[in-house]
């Protein structure tokens, strides 16, 4: 499995939804699909609101709103060709394994969740997915690279049991 996925509480309503349950699954599917070593990596994921993901987002997005998730990567990593897979970070080369911080907020998840009739820990799980892909090189800036990753995550969301998302 997974060395560590590091659960950081900042609001107790994460905790019925139990996240440490579905971000260990989350993060070995996604692995699995990508074909990395599923020992050596770590990640940290905080749960908090919309309030806390708001700051974050403004401080580091200049976006002074809530939104889903932010992700945090260790290192810049990123496709050199838009619509091509980023290379992937090699254990050995990742400082302590640590691929990055994600930040989820509740409010907003479970208002998107609620919105799209799904259930919240399918919502939260494919937010993971996506975060834990942003760690990995992964982007949706232009028209090519949101392709390639929404196709990726509906691929590892199907692995775990999870509806595509993306479908109509």
């Amino acid at each position: 499995m997974v060395a560590v996925v590091e659960i950081v509480i900042e609001d107790d309503r994460w905790l019925a939804l139990e996240l440490d349950a579905l971000a260990m699954p989350a993060a070995r599917a996604t692995f699995r699909s990508l074909g990395l070593p599923n020992e050596g990596f770590s990640l940290c994921v905080m749960a908090c609101d919309d309030a806390r993901i708001a700051g974050l987002n403004a401080d580091f997005r200049g976006k002074p709103q809530p939104t889903n998730v932010l992700s945090w990567p260790s290192d810049e990593r990123g496709a050199v060709v838009p619509g091509t897979a980023p290379d992937l970070p090699v254990l050995a080369e990742v400082e302590d394994g640590h691929l990055g911080d994600i930040a989820i907020a509740y409010d907003i998840c479970a208002a998107e969740a609620l919105a799209a009739d799904i259930p919240m820990a399918d919502h939260v799980t494919h937010l993971l997915v996506h975060g834990i892909l942003h760690l990995l090189g992964y982007d949706h800036v232009g028209d090519a690279d949101g392709d390639l990753m929404e196709a990726l995550e509906a691929r590892i969301l199907a692995q775990l049991g999870i509806r595509d998302p993306y479908s109509a």
